[in-house]
């Protein structure tokens, strides 16, 4: 049985305290969407932690929040991958207006798309690689944005449609589009129908996403001409095709996330040489290789 400690719980409430800035509900309605009874709520925000909810209540919960047990510290660099999806983001939230971004694995699309939904008014950030058929695409989207995801489908997608119409300038974060099924895809067409010139949408993958579209225009298959349109009928990306540029861009990319997240600055320019190195393929190592040589040279 895993053990839920008090710095767990910590770090459930204040997620919880955070997102419940970004909506309109009351106190009693956000705690229902929780499976949390008001009063009890009022408890948590005051500071009382213990007696308060049974540790399956606290585990669902971390799971929901994305909250890891074990979470490392990583922290947030300002880079170009950065910049270019804040920019992209605040256009798209300020003027209701929608857009693709594909690009290279591992150079830091959901660190920065997670961290803008977490300081960014009504920006709310959904994985789609944990909800990949219709059903719980839509009933992710809604819990997400604080209404109850548990009641008839079509009800569900109405609540989520009339809500996302209601807040200021809201705008949803898809993160690995290229996960959801064809069904759960065309949803997109319908939200955004819903909620055009209220609500901006953002999708965000890789190849496999590009591809998806590409095949399902080609192919003429319903939808992907339409959801393409109404993402502006083409891709945001920074990573250069050129390989020398390519290669300069990666080597500032993971000098700039090292430079603060790594004490002993001795190993940065070591670390990203060894990023720098193709494999068999081709490919450059991106974040997540810098992230576990950091690791194996620290633990040395």
């Amino acid at each position: 049985m895993i053990q839920i400690t008090a710095e767990f719980k910590e770090k459930v409430v204040t997620e919880l305290i955070r997102i419940r800035q970004n909506y309109d509900l009351s106190d009693a309605q956000f705690a229902k969407q929780w499976n949390i009874n008001n009063a009890v709520w009022s408890q948590l925000k005051n500071g009382k932690r213990d007696g308060l909810l049974k540790d399956n209540q606290w585990l669902t919960m971390g799971r929901e929040l994305n909250i890891d047990l074990y979470e490392r510290v990583w922290n947030i660099a300002k880079t170009e991958v950065y910049n270019a999806i804040e920019e992209d983001i605040v256009f798209c939230q300020n003027n209701s207006k929608s857009r693709i971004f594909v690009d290279d694995c591992s150079i830091g699309k959901t660190t920065t798309a997670k961290h803008l939904s977490r300081i960014l008014k009504n920006c709310f950030y959904v994985d789609a690689s944990q909800a990949k058929t219709k059903q719980l695409f839509i009933r992710l989207i809604a819990k997400t944005i604080g209404l109850d995801n548990t009641g008839k489908y079509a009800d569900v997608i109405a609540n989520v449609k009339y809500y996302l119409k209601t807040l200021p300038k809201p705008i949803v974060i898809i993160d690995e589009a290229g996960d959801l099924v064809y069904d759960a895809f065309l949803e997109l067409k319908e939200l955004w129908n819903a909620t055009e010139n209220t609500c901006a949408w953002y999708l965000m993958g890789a190849d496999g996403l590009r591809t998806k579209v590409r095949r399902g225009i080609n192919s003429k298959k319903v939808g992907y001409s339409e959801i393409f349109s109404r993402f502006s009928d083409k891709y945001s990306n920074i990573v250069p095709t050129d390989p020398q540029e390519k290669k300069q861009f990666y080597n500032k990319l993971i000098m700039d996330v090292l430079s603060v997240n790594c004490e002993d600055k001795k190993l940065i320019p070591t670390i990203a040489k060894k990023c720098l190195t193709t494999d068999e393929t081709e490919r450059i190592g991106g974040l997540r290789r810098a992230e576990s040589l950091l690791i194996l040279f620290q633990n040395q």
